[in-house]
């Protein structure tokens, strides 16, 4: 594999990196605010978790006691160059217009992440919306930024503008956020979890300070270190499996059309 690799190749959604022998990076940069269209999934992050794993197998298989063969871990990160976004969730519009769009793209992206065979970080730079939240809570491990340098929120704000959840919202926040008193507030309320608040709840597991995108990196890149040897054995994903099966179930969960036009509908644009 060639390192950076940059996904869709024609208009690049996400970047691709290779820092280190145990460490991937994957940068969402579809505009400033990272929205999660199906360009940026199917054309982007799904093809770059494919070629994460196949890296990170070659390097498995060839183990052999090498203590350091093996290891993996991946990142997933803002637009660099900027301090203000991690995701800003859908492109909401456009998702609503595709009939396909939860079913065959967001849901299976969700999937794929709970289930990846080596841990996961959410490096998270800036706000992270809607979407943006889920993807982070996707993930095995959240690092924020502190705030310090500008504010950055946490927050699913469907309640506010009369959304509906898909299914692989509310399996993958059972599976994540333990605490019923925390899902009341960010399902139900929409509360604006600020850093501090959300590692208080749980939510986060460690704040990165000096509030910079690098630092943020910084500090998921060490957090990414110790944990890459969970990978070793190869377990991993497969433990996953069982422990957020409700989660995966519930991703994967295609409802049945409520009528033939709709089901009509649904077929034409999947063709």
């Amino acid at each position: 594999m060639s390192y950076p690799l940059s996904l869709p190749g024609n208009a690049p959604l996400v970047t691709l990196t290779h820092p280190k022998s145990s460490l991937w990076i994957i940068e969402l940069h579809n505009g400033q605010d990272s929205r999660l269209t199906v360009d940026l999934i199917d054309g982007g992050l799904r093809p770059a978790l494919d070629a994460v794993e196949k890296d990170w197998r070659s390097e498995w298989r060839a183990r052999k006691g090498d203590k350091e063969k093996g290891k993996g871990s991946l990142i997933i990160v803002g637009r660099r160059d900027q301090d203000k976004f991690f995701s800003n969730g859908l492109d909401y519009e456009r998702a609503l217009a595709d009939p396909n769009f939860f079913i065959h793209t967001l849901n299976p992206l969700f999937a794929r992440l709970i289930t990846f065979p080596i841990p996961t970080i959410a490096a998270i730079n800036g706000h992270c919306f809607a979407g943006g939240f889920m993807l982070s809570l996707a993930c095995d491990y959240r690092v924020m930024t502190d705030g310090s340098k500008r504010n950055a929120w946490l927050c699913m704000n469907e309640v506010h503008f009369g959304a509906p959840w898909p299914h692989s919202f509310p399996g993958i926040m059972r599976a994540k956020v333990g605490d019923s008193r925390v899902q009341r507030r960010i399902a139900l309320e929409g509360h604006r979890f600020s850093p501090q608040e959300a590692l208080q709840a749980g939510i986060l597991d460690e704040l990165a300070s000096g509030g910079t995108t690098a630092d943020v990196l910084a500090h998921a890149e060490k957090l990414a270190e110790r944990v890459s040897g969970f990978a070793q054995a190869g377990a991993w994903g497969l433990i996953k499996e069982d422990l957020y099966h409700d989660a995966v179930k519930e991703a994967l969960k295609r409802p049945q059309p409520s009528s033939v036009e709709l089901a009509d509908r649904v077929a034409k644009a999947r063709l």
